[in-house]
């Protein structure tokens, strides 16, 4: 048997993580880790994300972004004619639907996390301590416990980074609800135009989850979609139930 987890996560966020100036239209940070069977990542998840861009783009080197898509900037101009953009997006949507992959979220509300509970912890880093603590639940009961498990970031800059590592080196290092060190989980930064087909779900799916906690009654059919798919624990709610909101 490796030494090797079964299961890889590609992390994402949505929202900044600060509490100087805080955007009212976007008052949170969204954290989501999504993780993969490594066997069905290999023989599903990587040929399907290629395939649907083979199908668009006649390439498969274009890099799947949220927020790229939403604007329509290029290379997604083209979705500003109507039919293409459902057409799509029903493709994209479909993709997701299909996934076998599970998510762990963690939404910070930084208006009651700065004026009600006065708090000036790194949002960022609040949020990596509820999915870890996740991640560890998750692990036992899929018996990947003590195996190598990867955590694979996007790069956003040497100092972001560099305060990233250093937190997660100590929450598993012992600074988790369990009070215990997590060696076999380890960190790995990739750069954003590494073409990574569970780094591009994991963009795609964290700003559906924070729009799903900002406006509930919103219609928000990527929420709809990913929603199954959310891990819970013991006593979670279907739904936003199954996300960690903070405060």
């Amino acid at each position: 048997m490796s030494d090797f987890s079964d299961f890889i996560i590609y992390a994402d966020e949505s929202g900044d993580h600060s509490l100087v100036k805080i955007d009212e239209g976007y008052p949170i940070f969204v954290l989501c880790l999504c993780v993969f069977d490594k066997a069905s990542y290999l023989r599903r998840i990587v040929p399907a994300v290629h395939a649907f861009k083979f199908k668009w783009f006649g390439h498969d080197t274009v890099i799947l972004h949220e927020r790229e898509i939403r604007k329509k900037l290029p290379p997604f101009e083209f979705l500003n004619v109507p039919d293409r953009n459902k057409s799509f997006l029903e493709d994209l949507n479909a993709l997701l639907a299909k996934a076998r992959v599970w998510m762990i979220a963690s939404v910070i509300d930084k208006r009651r996390l700065k004026y009600e509970y006065l708090f000036d912890e790194n949002p960022y880093h609040l949020a990596l301590s509820f999915c870890v603590e996740r991640t560890v639940e998750l692990m036992e009961k899929r018996g990947n416990g003590g195996r190598t498990l990867h955590f694979v970031f996007e790069r956003r800059g040497n100092r972001e980074d560099k305060a990233l590592e250093l937190e997660f080196r100590r929450i598993v290092g012992g600074g988790n609800v369990y009070q215990r060190k997590l060696p076999n989980f380890e960190i790995v930064f990739v750069d954003k135009k590494a073409n990574a087909a569970g780094m591009q779900i994991a963009d795609l799916t964290a700003r559906p989850i924070g729009l799903k906690v900002l406006r509930p009654a919103q219609p928000n059919r990527a929420f709809d979609i990913i929603a199954g798919k959310m891990v819970h624990g013991r006593g979670d709610r279907p739904g936003l139930g199954r996300i960690r909101i903070f405060p």
